[in-house]
């Protein structure tokens, strides 16, 4: 039987140093930004179950580190997510979107049922965009570290805050920064930027 406190959702705010650790070495790929750590409520599905369930554990004030597989993280990389759209798809006023469609970008999608997500350009042909739609850290081992900050139950409001984000109603940003919060992602998977 699970202990109530289990059960209950956390605050935490934590900084973080994310490192790709393929092949024995470790480079950095991100960090969380001085002044602007990474804020999350547990239970609400806003970042990778080992990160929070790790987390959780973690005193304030006290250090960590984490390591996780790509499928702990953010999964195995799938070639069949590597997609062929139609050229039009990506045209804005009749005019091929040429500015930000390119081999590198990030680009915002909508899936058939107006599911959001986020795809990687990988090729610009005659007709068809080549789009990688697996997570760009697919298929890497990661290790994180770095210090929690805060690490205690969660208010009702913050909750209902944190609810309203998520559901795009504004309400703010997981970096701390409110509506207008300026973290261009670099928060981690939580920011509702």
């Amino acid at each position: 039987m699970e202990n109530q406190n289990d059960q209950k959702n956390k605050y935490i705010v934590a900084s973080y140093k994310l490192y790709d650790i393929r092949n024995g070495e470790k480079n950095l790929i991100e960090e969380t930004p001085e002044g602007r750590p990474f804020q999350f409520i547990s239970g609400m599905g806003l970042t990778l179950e080992k990160f929070e369930k790790e987390l959780l554990e973690v005193v304030e004030g006290g250090s960590y580190e984490i390591e996780m597989t790509a499928s702990e993280a953010y999964g195995e990389r799938k070639e069949e997510y590597v997609i062929s759209l139609d050229k039009s798809i990506f045209e804005i006023e009749g005019k091929f979107d040429d500015e930000h469609i390119k081999p590198g970008a990030v680009v915002p999608l909508m899936g058939a049922n107006g599911e959001r997500m986020n795809g990687t350009c990988v090729e610009v042909k005659d007709d068809k965009v080549i789009m990688d739609m697996n997570h760009p850290l697919a298929g890497i081992p990661l290790h994180f570290e770095g210090t929690v900050e805060t690490n205690r139950e969660a208010t009702n409001e913050e909750i209902q805050e944190m609810v309203k984000a998520m559901s795009g109603q504004g309400g703010g940003c997981s970096c701390g920064e409110g509506d207008d919060c300026g973290c261009d992602g670099g928060c981690g998977d939580g920011c509702n930027c």
